[in-house]
């Protein structure tokens, strides 16, 4: 990935953006090529050198048959949005601006392991449904469900883990930008509906300096 030294996030950003990875994409290259997966994932921390993300997927998805060839990679995407020139203070200035886009990324590297194993499977399901639902007035469990049903759904998935090697991250959220043009992009953004990227902006905006 290329990350200007601007844009780079620092550990704490990386340590963040693990913790909730959400929905990410698993790519693996196989002897059939590039196979990938929007997975759920759910960080642990004990599990290797530098921690593994864990998910499951379809028995039915060929992805976890076919073997690996070197690392895997999991791309981790948080909000994203179009930032248009017309935002910027120093359009009226001096006209030379042009539009670009802001996201935070991250690109996980590592080992794939696959766990075709009923209980660390019914581990897995449980650890995410407790971090997902941690924010419901009324979080399911998987207790609520019959276990005979539970047991035939674990039956059709299997998991899959990615034993960290390597994180690459970037946060290109206006940093380069001075702060009358960050605070025309924020309220554009939040104009047009775009909170969370507006959000990420103002965060990284006050930052402590030598952090981004």
């Amino acid at each position: 990935m290329y990350v200007p030294s601007h844009f780079a996030a620092d550990q704490a950003a990386i340590n963040e953006l693990l913790s909730n990875p959400g929905a990410a994409n698993l790519v693996t290259s196989t002897e059939h090529g590039l196979l990938a997966t929007l997975v759920p994932f759910v960080f642990d921390p004990e599990s290797g050198e530098h921690g593994s993300l864990q998910g499951h997927l379809a028995r039915n998805n060929d992805q976890w048959r076919l073997p690996a060839s070197g690392e895997s990679l999991v791309i981790i995407q948080r909000s994203d949005a179009y930032i248009s020139p017309s935002w910027y203070a120093a359009k009226a200035e001096h006209g030379r601006v042009v539009p670009t886009w802001n996201y935070t990324t991250a690109h996980v590297y590592g080992r794939l392991v696959v766990h075709d194993d009923p209980a660390w499977v019914e581990g897995l399901v449980r650890r995410l449904t407790t971090l997902h639902e941690a924010a419901s007035e009324h979080p399911w469990a998987v207790d609520d469900a019959p276990a005979r049903y539970i047991t035939g759904q674990l039956r059709a998935i299997v998991g899959v883990e990615l034993v960290i090697t390597r994180v690459e991250a970037k946060r290109k959220l206006s940093q380069n930008r001075s702060a009358a043009d960050i605070d025309g992009v924020v309220a554009g953004l939040r104009a047009g509906g775009e909170v969370d990227t507006a959000a990420d902006v103002e965060r990284a905006h006050q930052a402590p300096a030598g952090r981004s």
